[in-house]
């Protein structure tokens, strides 16, 4: 089944229509005949979608919004209502509510089978944002849903720029966002300026203006390929698209809408239309862009340190395996340790310690190039990796290193002064033809420059410390040593 589609009808013989044709497209339908006992019925059968009547034996479509949505358990539920009569007060009216689509008896069926597909991929994605924000709440991290604060700016797409104008004129009376004109054959100054929010994109032709014809199938498929291009287009693709259809234009409104439009105006242009449904895909643009700013974030957040912004040790091992497989000159790697850390920790506090580890990480990344790997990979820990290096470039690289931590006292927080801090560095350095005739496994990287590390510690710190002996790819796994937590 593709998802559960409640039906609200007190006619019977309308309820029936509806599941036939509903049932052949493989959805699950569930049917009621009023308002009544509607929220048990929601949340019994938990539908992605309610196609409703305008008018029920006891309420309204507005009632049916109203129960679909008015509690916080409840998962927002798309609705939309059916209209005896093609009455466009009524059809506003519904809209301004937060109806989401009005269609008129006798439904044309592939335009309603196109707009539920258009509302329950929307709706999907709500229910994602929905989810990641019960998360977000649950570890502390929650934020309200973004709007649109400011005037959104909105692209207007007519085949001829004297209706661009007069499209700007009229919706410019209705609102404060910022709009502007343009060809719709012609996206060049569209796609060179910034990224609109929205576009309104008119389908169809100039044979069909004033609304008396259907459009020229050439007209019909010029527009429905520039609907195409802005979707796929990386600076208009997350833009609510709009498009405007002239009346009787069902299988022009199917094709626009299964091709990414967000809302479809199926009458032709209307100004106080458009400012309503313009506004609902202006809130929906709102949330995706916050789920994608989420996932973003997230993904960040996984491979980021959150104290010092570094990489972590899992981007670091991906990264490794990464720069073996280019070897060039050759590949550096060190694994550095603040000295007596712990120290800090204990005699200054913990809010000490943090500090010195943020301004650790800054000192080391400055003196490092684009394309070399920083990570936190421990406490007091950081994995350096120089790729295209060889043995005695990588020597004077982690002297620079260890100069850039210990050459400066570091300053603590408060006002409570100043303290001189050394590191220590394990360096391994494999020459790029070892590489390209041996390869080198990772975990053998950095258990040799692990080892090196060791020996720097021992051997009195503020010093690096180098693996000797065979390329770790041919080195046999090491004895366990003692493990670096304790040493400082």
């Amino acid at each position: 089944m593709k998802g559960t589609i409640l039906i609200l009808d007190g006619v019977a013989t309308n309820r029936i229509m509806l599941k036939v044709l509903l049932s052949a497209a493989y959805y699950h339908v569930v049917q009621a005949d009023r308002v009544a006992g509607l929220g048990a019925v929601i949340r019994s059968s938990a539908p992605d979608l309610i196609v409703t009547a305008m008018r029920l034996p006891d309420g309204s479509a507005a009632d049916v919004l109203r129960a679909a949505r008015g509690g916080e358990e409840c998962v927002p539920v798309p609705v939309l209502a059916l209209a005896a009569e093609n009455d466009r007060a009524t059809r506003l009216r519904a809209l301004a509510q937060g109806i989401d689509e009005v269609l008129t008896q006798p439904v044309d069926d592939r335009l309603l089978q196109a707009r539920i597909r258009s509302l329950l991929r929307a709706r999907d994605a709500d229910e994602e944002l929905r989810l990641r924000d019960g998360t977000s709440r649950a570890l502390g991290f929650s934020e309200p849903v973004a709007g649109f604060d400011g005037p959104a700016r909105v692209a207007l797409l007519a085949r001829e720029p004297r209706r661009a104008a007069l499209w700007r004129r009229q919706l410019g009376a209705r609102g404060r966002h910022r709009l502007d004109g343009h060809r719709r054959d012609d996206l060049h100054d569209l796609l060179a300026g910034p990224p609109p929010d929205a576009i309104v994109v008119e389908l169809g032709g100039a044979e069909a203006q004033d609304g008396a014809e259907a459009p020229s199938e050439a007209a019909a498929q010029d527009g429905l390929r520039t609907l195409a291009e802005l979707r796929a287009h990386g600076a208009t693709r997350h833009a609510a698209i709009l498009a405007v259809v002239p009346p009787g234009a069902a299988a022009l409104a199917t094709s626009a809408l299964d091709l990414g439009a967000g809302d479809v105006l199926t009458g032709g242009f209307c100004a106080e239309e458009l400012t309503l449904r313009l506004a609902a895909q202006l809130r929906r643009k709102a949330r995706a862009d916050r789920l994608r700013d989420t996932v973003r974030h997230g993904l960040r957040a996984a491979l980021r340190d959150p104290l010092t912004g570094l990489h972590n040790r899992r981007y670091a091992q991906s990264q490794l395996a990464r720069m073996v497989q280019a070897p060039g000159a050759g590949l550096a790697l060190m694994l550095a340790d603040l000295d007596h850390f712990k120290r800090i920790n204990d005699c200054h506090g913990h809010a000490a310690g943090d500090a010195v580890l943020i301004e650790a990480a800054r000192r080391l990344g400055d003196t490092l190039r684009p394309g070399e790997l920083l990570a936190r990979v421990g406490g007091e820990e950081f994995l350096i990796a120089l790729p295209d290096t060889g043995p005695g470039a990588a020597r004077a690289r982690a002297e620079a290193l260890r100069r850039a931590i210990g050459a400066t006292p570091f300053t603590l927080p408060d006002g409570a002064g100043a303290l001189p801090l050394t590191v220590s560095i394990g360096l391994v350095s494999v020459p790029g033809a070892v590489l390209c005739a041996e390869g080198a496994p990772v975990p053998a990287l950095i258990d040799a420059a692990d080892r090196a590390l060791y020996r720097a510690k021992h051997s009195g710190r503020d010093r690096v410390g180098e693996a000797g002996g065979a390329c770790p790819a041919r080195t046999a796994r090491p004895a366990p040593v003692q493990p670096l937590s304790g040493i400082g």
